[in-house]
């Protein structure tokens, strides 16, 4: 069974944060230089109280942050279950969680943005021993199961698109450290790509040579339907990935235009 994800899997762990000293002036400008919204309000590492833009609204620009702030707090702790704090989140529309250690300081900050993220092309052993059972059923063989580094040039991919949205999650992911297992299928002198395509292409643009990857192992060539489908649509190379802007995606430009004719 794959481990649980836990909140400091996957919270960001450089906040912004301001002083219940603060003004309102403070905080304007900090929003306007690092377009957020809201930030924890922290004094000697404890968290106070929370501020929004909306609670800016009716304020005088010299009125100090712990008038005005909320301190009906909701708090994570990083060993929290990802999925608990997703409820949190979900049922009090809150948009960002401070997170606190055992002593109450402030050690993280989960986001919507990052729960979402961490449901978004995700690798683990369930996924990998589902296709080795598929795969052994259709062709009638046996594959043997591995846990290695991969040479990202090496592989070649069975995904044609990947979007520029999700590839920006994922080069977030890996400059924080926070990166999944990629699943790849290894036959005689071949290692196909089954999944990680957003990952191993941001790896690529980063300058990561290897990454860490689930395989299946198979000790003969046989033909597979995924390989075959790849060499017809002209997939040899990493090279041969298209990548999409999100607003394009064809669900995108339908709503679109079907807004446009309501209009």
């Amino acid at each position: 069974m794959a481990d649980k994800l836990k909140v400091g899997d996957y919270m960001t762990y450089d906040v912004d944060i301001v002083s219940p000293d603060s003004t309102v002036a403070d905080v304007i400008d900090l929003i306007k230089r690092t377009e957020h919204e809201s930030f924890p309000v922290v004094r000697n590492g404890k968290v106070e109280g929370y501020i929004t833009s909306t609670d800016l609204l009716l304020c005088g620009q010299k009125d100090k942050i712990s008038k005005v702030m909320s301190t009906d707090l909701v708090l994570a702790h990083p060993e929290m279950d990802l999925r608990d704090a997703a409820r949190v989140i979900f049922r009090t529309g809150l948009s960002k969680l401070p997170v606190v250690d055992d002593n109450g300081t402030l050690v993280g900050l989960l986001s919507n943005a990052d729960v979402i993220r961490s449901q978004i092309e995700r690798a683990n052993p369930e996924k990998v021993w589902k296709l080795k059972k598929t795969l052994e059923t259709i062709h009638d063989i046996k594959i043997r199961v591995a846990h290695n580094e991969v040479a990202i040039n090496q592989l070649i991919p069975t995904q044609s698109k990947i979007y520029a949205d999700e590839l920006e999650g994922r080069t977030y992911e890996l400059k924080k450290g926070m990166v999944e297992p990629i699943v790849v299928i290894q036959k005689p002198g071949k290692l196909l790509l089954v999944d990680g395509h957003h990952r191993v292409i941001a790896a690529r643009k980063l300058g990561i040579d290897t990454m860490d990857a689930y395989l299946l192992i198979l000790e003969k060539d046989i033909s597979l339907g995924m390989e075959k489908t790849a060499r017809n649509i002209g997939l040899h190379s990493l090279k041969d990935i298209k990548i999409l802007d999100y607003a394009r995606h064809p669900l995108v430009e339908f709503t679109r235009r079907g807004w446009r004719r309501m209009k």
